[in-house]
């Protein structure tokens, strides 16, 4: 009987911990677009990204701000939406992370 109530009791703690981290709201496109932003500069900054490489992610950044001001231009973000733009910006900040760190832009 014990057994069966530890069971339970860890399978509920379990449960009301995960639940919150399913239900967390998008983040902001905005939020999220600066926070890219920043993740390019601090790379140029530190040399952890060549001057290409960032010239590169931040094209790759503006055609997105383009796709999101056509998307908005049509009355606000449906949900399809703003999961195409999460994707993209899913992508792009793997990039970052990937040219940040295959160290062929640091300056030694």
């Amino acid at each position: 009987m014990k057994k069966i109530a530890i069971a339970i009791v860890a399978a509920s703690a379990l449960a009301a911990t995960a639940a919150p981290a399913l239900a967390a709201p998008w983040q902001n496109i905005n939020q999220r677009q600066a926070n890219l932003d920043r993740r390019i500069d601090q790379g140029v900054r530190t040399g952890a990204l060549s001057r290409r490489e960032a010239a590169n992610l931040r094209l790759e950044f503006r055609g997105i701000a383009r796709l999101e001001a056509r998307y908005r231009a049509t009355g606000g973000l449906q949900q399809w939406e703003r999961r195409d733009l999460d994707r993209r910006f899913d992508v792009l900040s793997a990039k970052i992370r990937y040219e940040r760190r295959d160290r062929d832009g640091r300056r030694y």
